[in-house]
């Protein structure tokens, strides 16, 4: 296992990609913001969100003293925006009850908004250099396939995932914070979902996948559907709401879409969604906080 260790924490130093939130002097925001993008979004769509967004609200308190319409804004096109809506809140939480500084336990993050098992994990060990044990799905992946013999970890996370995650985990401090991040970067870079570069991974003989012959995954992964859904629409709607900064009325969104002439309505227009749909589409903004309704019309949360 030791060796192991040192296989995939050499092959990290030599090959992990040079992301701002990992510079030795990032701050426990900029790790802590990274986290909230990354989740389900690739890191060349973060990248650009990340460096406006840390110009912009380079610590905590900045983002707090903005309406949580801005943060929506700021998040752009990144998807779920319940989480900019989550980071703003977590922001807030910050500048009053800790004095503008990110908490550095694992406790204490997951008392913040929006902060689960993993971002409480992550932040601790990545921000601050508690050996927290991170399991995200790159790294179920590596153990899947390098411990389990198992092309593709389960569908959801069973406990028993992350037993054998505390099991692997080094036991020297130092040794901790490299594998968590290494183990992550091999999943994403070599041992992928769908292509794995086999031929390059560092403990291609000690893989338990490929000593059982690579066998086919157990059962058949589920793509995230998109074009035609709820949320290709909400996200249409949302676009609308970034782009004007005054209420619009409900019937513009739900009566003849061919009668707009605002060219922020294109996207909309274009996706052809029938009425019942978009109604629901923009009753489910307004139940998940992400749009207001007043007297005026229906614009982003102050």
């Amino acid at each position: 296992m030791q060796h192991i260790h040192h296989l995939i924490n050499n092959w990290y130093r030599h090959h992990a990609r040079d992301l701002p939130w990992r510079d030795p002097q990032a701050s426990g925001w900029a790790v802590m913001v990274s986290e909230f993008m990354l989740q389900q979004t690739p890191v060349v769509r973060v990248l650009p969100v990340w460096s406006e967004w840390m110009r912009r609200w380079p610590r905590p308190q900045d983002l707090a003293a903005e309406p949580v319409s801005e943060a929506i804004r700021g998040w752009g096109r990144l998807g779920y925006p319940r989480r900019a809506v989550r980071l703003h809140a977590a922001a807030v939480e910050i500048t009053t009850g800790h004095n503008g500084v990110v908490p550095s336990t694992e406790a204490e993050l997951l008392a913040l908004p929006g902060v689960g098992d993993y971002t409480a994990a992550a932040i601790a060990c990545f921000a601050f250099g508690q050996p927290s044990v991170v399991v995200d799905t790159n790294i179920r992946r590596v153990h899947a396939r390098l411990f389990g013999g198992m092309a593709l970890p389960e569908p959801s996370p069973r406990a028993s995932e992350f037993t054998r995650a505390r099991q692997v985990q080094p036991t020297d401090h130092e040794t901790a914070l490299a594998w968590n991040i290494s183990v992550m970067e091999l999943g994403a870079l070599i041992c992928t979902a769908r292509s794995p570069k086999c031929e390059a991974c560092p403990v291609f003989e000690h893989c338990a996948w490929i000593a059982a012959g690579q066998p086919a995954p157990h059962y058949k992964p589920k793509g995230q559907a998109w074009q035609g859904t709820d949320r290709q629409v909400r996200g249409a709607i949302m676009a609308i709401l970034r782009s004007d900064e005054g209420p619009i009325e409900p019937a513009a969104f739900l009566t003849d879409l061919a009668s707009q002439q605002d060219t922020v309505f294109a996207r909309l227009q274009a996706l052809d969604a029938p009425l019942e749909q978009r109604r629901r589409a923009l009753a489910g903004l307004l139940a998940d906080g992400l749009a207001s309704e007043e007297a005026a019309g229906i614009r982003l949360p102050s």
